[in-house]
C-alpha cells in the first residue's frame, strides 16, 4: 500500500467515525491479514503524586471505560470497512504507555525449523515463559519487534558502508567495455 493509498484510508476513519470516538490522533496500519485502527486516548488523570500502579490503573479504567462507551460506533463502522476495503478490520486503543486490542486477526504462520531452533522454543516453554511453541515463537517474534528499530538501523547502516566500499572499487568490465 503507497503512503497516499494509507493517508486516503487514515481520512475515511476520521471522518466516518463519530468524533468522540476519533477526537484525538488516529494510528491506522494495515498488513496482509488486516487493517489496524488505533485511537490514542489521553492519559488517565490519577490523583496528584499518584503511585506508578495508581496511574496505570486508571488508564485501565480509561480504556475500559472508552472501549464499553463507542462499541456499538465503532463495530459499525469496522463493518463498513470491512465491506468498502475487503479486509478485516480490527481495533484498539492506546492510553499512555498502555496498548489495549479490542480486536485483532490472529494468522496462522507456517514455518520449517531445523535442530536446535525448536529446543529453543521447548526451553521457553519448559521455563514458563510461554505455555507452547506457538507461544515461544511469537514470544520471540515480539522480541525482535522491540528490538527491530536498533537492529534494522545497523543493518542499514552495514549496508550503506558496503555500497560505499563497491562504489569505490574497480569497474567490473572486461575488455571491450563488456560486463564480467
Amino acid at each position: 500500500m503507497t503512503s497516499e493509498q494509507l493517508e486516503k484510508l487514515r481520512g475515511w476513519f476520521a471522518g466516518r467515525l463519530p468524533e468522540d470516538v476519533c477526537e484525538h490522533h488516529l494510528d491506522v496500519t494495515v498488513d496482509r491479514e488486516e487493517i489496524t485502527v488505533r485511537r490514542a486516548h489521553p492519559r488517565a488523570a490519577a490523583a496528584g503524586g499518584a503511585a506508578a500502579a495508581e496511574t496505570r490503573a486508571a488508564a485501565r479504567g480509561r480504556i475500559q471505560e472508552f472501549r464499553e462507551r463507542t462499541r456499538d460506533a465503532r463495530v459499525a463502522v469496522a463493518r463498513e470497512a470491512e465491506g468498502r476495503f475487503g479486509e478485516k478490520v480490527s481495533r484498539g486503543v492506546a492510553c499512555g504507555g498502555d496498548r489495549a486490542p479490542f480486536t485483532h486477526v490472529a494468522a496462522p504462520v507456517m514455518t520449517r525449523l531445523r535442530q536446535p531452533e525448536p529446543q529453543v522454543l521447548d526451553t521457553l516453554v519448559a521455563g514458563g515463559v510461554a505455555r507452547s511453541r506457538s507461544d515461544a515463537l511469537a514470544w520471540c517474534v515480539r522480541l525482535v519487534q522491540q528490538h527491530s528499530d536498533t537492529w534494522l538501523t545497523d543493518r542499514r547502516d552495514s549496508l550503506e558502508h558496503v555500497q560505499h566500499v563497491r562504489a569505490q572499487g574497480p569497474d567490473r568490465t572486461g575488455p571491450g567495455g563488456e560486463p564480467t
